[in-house]
């Protein structure tokens, strides 16, 4: 006799988990086909680029806040020093009225009438009375120098402690930027680090040709410098060139963009000042079709700065992981005006 057992039905949170089970691999197979795909080679390569173009912009912003705590420590160290020799001015004055009060004590300690009558040389009492005047008088200047020094010591002690105030907010921003620019650096290297070695060897492939030796021939016309002194820099950065790129660098062993700038003016009798966002202002601003060699150009709201030097050409330190190189202005990014020194 055949058997007509019902089959057993699956118990409720046997279903409750097969439900989920299979929930959750439509939600997941539905994100893996909405996943964002691997950023490409060229992609990946312009968000390397901004984040050094931030990267340089934090630095620029680093070196001046390093520049100003530098200013600010010699103000500083100038007044500290204005306020020890002012102290011991003081102590030199406050033991010259000491000195004075005993001799005071010594000549008048009795009542000047009582002691003229008592005197058996009228005339020798009257010398030590009027020495006794010439004493008050001396007391009272000296007390006069006393109080005048004590209101100096004070201002320049207020002063100083003004400037330590400045210091320590300068020094928190300059902590401030190198964290930023340090962090910049460190985003763009793991995006580096996501490619594959084939696609990170093709990108230096292009550096590499984007680099130019100092032995390399480039053309960079007849144009008539912007000034000998110009002249003069634009050559002392051409001896640099293939020196590496590095946050802050400002010679002769390597260098940032400004520093490259800086230290070239420098061989050429000139001083300008350290960042991008002051050297802007050391010299005359010109539009593109100005530009002579020398002149300075400025790139991507004043985060970057180069030397014109003909041809379209410019001469600069680009960025982390580059050499001071020669490089075409069309493709530097947004230009801003040049700056004749």
């Amino acid at each position: 006799m055949a058997s007509h057992r019902r089959p057993k039905q699956p118990s409720r949170t046997r279903v409750t988990v097969l439900t989920a089970t299979a929930a959750a691999a439509v939600a997941l197979s539905s994100q893996a086909a909405h996943a964002d795909p691997k950023p490409s080679k060229s992609e990946v390569k312009a968000k390397v680029d901004k984040l050094y173009h931030e990267a340089e912009a934090a630095t620029e912003k680093y070196n001046g806040a390093k520049e100003q705590q530098d200013k600010l420590k010699k103000q500083v160290d100038a007044l500290q020093d204005k306020v020890a020799r002012g102290q011991d001015e003081l102590n030199s004055l406050r033991g010259e009225l000491g000195s004075i009060a005993t001799a005071q004590y010594r000549s008048g300690g009795v009542d000047p009438s009582v002691a003229l009558f008592l005197a058996s040389d009228p005339d020798s009492f009257l010398d030590q009375a009027s020495a006794l005047d010439q004493l008050t008088v001396k007391q009272t200047e000296s007390l006069q120098k006393i109080q005048s020094k004590q209101r100096t010591l004070a201002q320049q002690r207020q002063e100083a402690q003004d400037k330590l105030g400045d210091l320590a907010d300068v020094r928190k921003a300059l902590g401030e930027n190198k964290k930023k620019y340090q962090g910049k650096l460190a985003d763009a290297q793991r995006l580096l680090n996501s490619l594959t070695q084939a696609e990170r060897a093709k990108i230096q492939q292009e550096e590499n040709r984007a680099s130019r030796a100092s032995s390399e021939r480039v053309e960079l016309g007849n144009e008539a410098p912007a000034s000998n002194r110009g002249a003069a820099a634009l050559s002392a950065a051409a001896t640099q060139l293939g020196k590496p790129y590095v946050s802050g660098g400002s010679g002769p062993n390597s260098y940032d963009c400004s520093g490259l700038t800086q230290w070239a003016f420098a061989q050429a009798g000139v001083n300008i000042s350290r960042t991008t966002y002051t050297q802007q202002n050391d010299g005359v601003k010109i539009g593109r079709s100005q530009l002579k060699p020398g002149d300075l150009v400025f790139f991507n709201g004043l985060s970057h700065v180069g030397f014109y030097a003909g041809n379209n050409q410019i001469l600069h330190a680009p960025k982390p992981g580059t050499v001071v190189r020669y490089e075409s202005m069309d493709y530097m990014g947004t230009f801003q005006f040049g700056v004749r020194i």
